[in-house]
């Protein structure tokens, strides 16, 4: 599978602008590619102001999604600000070429910085399937939380879309390892750069690690769509010979 990673500065606040950006650089790519990554609050960063800038399922950032996987013939996801009832929700939108939709609610709200006053965590664990491969879809914050993310379903490839500053951004190298190497997969991490508005910065290190813990992007401090193939062929080799996930755990998730 043929995945690009899309690493930029957002305009905050600013949805139209957004999309226009992430327009106009999806497509310059040449290539035909399987799935683009968007960062975590791509229309928007990551504002605690959701009143301001929300959208909808039936609203245009999901629109445009779908019409844009048409049009490239690839799978297209990042996480942006929903509305959904009275509440709002950090809603990370999985659109295949098709059209079809899934999506996931990022279950561990960033206390630190008042997520969890404003938004509502969601629920359930998300497993899509597209092209052979089954993709677990992850936001952030959830990142530092091993046991959401075990891999009890076999999955090929964790997937995380993130706002995640500069200051500690040790840490999420660090965890993206790990968190390749406990559950046996690819994971893909694709964050910001640039400033916010609350004068946070964000230097990247958008990267792929493989299954055994081994760079297949190096961390990306620069704006940039970078493109990488996984071979599950390879995967499932290294699985059948080393077997470490046969050993894991059994446990229950009380959600």
């Amino acid at each position: 599978m043929k995945v690009a990673l899309i690493q930029s500065n957002l305009t905050w606040e600013n949805p139209k602008a957004n999309r226009n950006l992430f327009e106009e650089k999806i497509n310059t790519i040449a290539e035909n590619v399987d799935l683009i990554v968007l960062p975590e609050m791509f229309t928007t960063g990551f504002t605690m102001n959701p009143e301001l800038v929300f959208d909808t399922m039936e609203g245009e950032t999901v629109s445009w999604m779908q019409s844009l996987a048409k049009a490239k013939n690839s799978a297209i996801t990042g996480s942006l600000i929903m509305k959904e009832t009275n509440n709002f929700y950090n809603r990370l939108v999985f659109v295949f070429p098709s059209g079809e939709i899934k999506f996931y609610d990022k279950r561990h709200l960033f206390t630190l910085a008042g997520e969890n006053q404003v938004y509502t965590s969601g629920k359930q664990k998300l497993i899509v399937e597209y092209l052979g491969w089954k993709i677990c879809p992850l936001v952030c914050y959830d990142l530092r939380f091993p046991v959401f993310a075990r891999n009890v379903e076999h999955y090929d490839l964790l997937l995380y879309v993130a706002n995640w500053p500069k200051p500690r951004v040790n840490a999420w190298d660090i965890l993206l390892k790990a968190r390749s190497v406990e559950n046996m997969c690819y994971t893909i991490g694709v964050n910001r750069t640039g400033f916010d508005d609350n004068n946070y910065e964000y230097n990247g290190h958008s990267q792929v690690v493989d299954f055994l813990g081994n760079d297949v992007l190096k961390p990306q401090e620069t704006d940039g769509i970078f493109i990488v193939t996984l071979n599950k062929e390879k995967l499932q080799e290294t699985r059948n010979k080393l077997d470490f996930l046969n050993d894991k755990d059994s446990f229950e998730l009380k959600t």
